[in-house]
Order: structure tokens, then C-alpha cells, then sequence
């Protein structure tokens, strides 16, 4: 009951290194899109700001077969990127970690802006009167606050990562040992006659990854609190 196939254990590990990588890409986007939602206004930020939300509500298979027809190889961006560099996304592991972040990106936002908006902004004014640079106002004052927020974010990103199903089938499709990530086998399992016992094994196990990664956030959390108290 508890041993998993080699198909099951494959399937975790692609879900691990897809949830990893799409969390790793996208932090540096999703801070800077965070910093300029708060911290600036201009004209478009609304419009900016729906666009980045816009994968929370719209269904994910809409936002897969956007992303395949935006980097399919006959897209716009996906006739270019194979054409220049040789990249083709669809039907591969790295479309899916791009499939799984364009999901988790409003998350990811989200988190760190409201970390953002807690930061008191009179602790930034006093270090650069007192002459430090911008960079290293941010480096020393602006993002040891907000670390927890970053962190908070990317458990998120990386949770919706393990369980993105939608986008990631209609982008890169099921593929075993390329694609077939964790949902997608458990969905693949449910198909198949006497599957029962594989679906129910990953169920859990996606349980238990998203427990353990909720629990190691609040642990770093509290660390990353006390020493920001000390």
C-alpha cells in the first residue's frame, strides 16, 4: 500500500524539481513587480496590477492555452526563442516550472507587497540622510524586515507549484517522466483501472509536502522574527 511504483516516485521527484525551479525564476520578478505596486505610482499601475492577478481568477486551462499560444513554437515568443536560441518549452519539464509560476506569481506578489507595506519608511529616510546609497538602504534596512514575507511567498508559490494541474496539462500535457508531475499522475492513476491504491498514496503524500513546507515557513519565520527582535 505504502511502497510507490517507480512511475509515482518519478512523478514526485519532477514535482519537487518543478515547484523548486518555477519558486527560484520567479522571486526575482515577483519582487520587483511587488516594489513597484508599492512603492510607485504611475499611470497603467491598475491595469499592471489586474494583469498580475489575473491567473487567481481566471480558470487554469485558459492560462495554459495562452502560454501555448504565446510560446508555442509557431507563437510570437516561442517561434522566436526557437528560432534564436533553440528553446522549445512546450511538452518539456521547463514549461512546466513556467506553467507553475505563472500561477503562483499573484501569490508570490501579494506576500511581499503587504510585507512592503509594513515596513516603516522613516527607518529608509534616516539611513540615506545619513548618506547611505539606495542599494544599500534595501540591502541592510528594507529587505531583512520583509524577509518573512518573502519567505511567506515563496512557500505559497512553492505549495500552488506542487499542486498546479490545469495550466500545466494543457501546456506541456502528460507526459511520463517529462511532465507528468505529481497531480498529473495522481489524475492518470484515477484513470486507470486498479489505480486506487496510487492515487490515494500520492493524495497523501501531496498532503504531507505541503504540510512539511508550511511547517518549515513558520519555523525559518520565527527564526528570521527573533533575530529582526534581538
Amino acid at each position: 500500500m505504502f511502497e510507490l511504483t517507480p512511475l509515482e516516485s518519478e512523478a514526485i521527484r519532477l514535482s519537487l524539481r518543478v515547484a523548486l525551479w518555477s519558486v527560484v525564476t520567479s522571486l526575482p520578478f515577483g519582487l520587483a513587480a511587488a516594489w513597484l505596486l508599492q512603492r510607485y505610482e504611475f499611470y497603467g499601475k491598475t491595469l499592471l496590477n489586474g494583469i498580475i492577478h489575473l491567473p487567481l481568477v481566471l480558470p487554469p486551462v485558459v492560462v495554459g492555452y495562452l502560454l501555448l499560444v504565446l510560446l508555442g513554437r509557431r507563437g510570437p515568443l516561442g517561434s522566436w526563442l526557437y528560432e534564436t536560441f533553440g528553446i522549445s518549452l512546450p511538452f518539456t519539464w521547463e514549461g512546466a516550472a513556467l506553467a507553475a509560476a505563472v500561477m503562483a506569481f499573484p501569490l508570490m506578489v501579494r506576500s511581499i507587497r503587504l510585507s512592503l507595506e509594513s515596513v516603516d519608511r522613516n527607518l529608509e529616510t534616516a539611513a540615506r540622510t545619513l548618506g547611505a546609497t539606495r542599494l544599500s538602504v534595501f540591502t541592510t534596512i528594507t529587505l531583512p524586515l520583509i524577509a518573512p514575507g518573502i519567505l511567506a511567498g515563496c512557500v505559497l508559490a512553492f505549495a500552488r507549484s506542487l499542486g498546479e494541474f490545469g495550466a500545466t496539462i494543457t501546456f506541456v500535457s502528460n507526459i511520463p517522466g517529462e511532465t507528468r508531475t505529481l497531480p498529473l499522475a495522481l489524475y492518470s492513476l484515477i484513470q486507470t483501472p486498479d489505480g486506487e491504491a496510487g492515487a490515494l498514496r500520492l493524495a497523501l503524500l501531496s498532503v504531507l509536502l505541503s504540510l512539511a513546507a508550511l511547517g518549515a515557513s513558520e519555523a525559518l519565520a520565527r527564526r528570521l522574527r527573533a533575530r529582526l527582535s534581538d
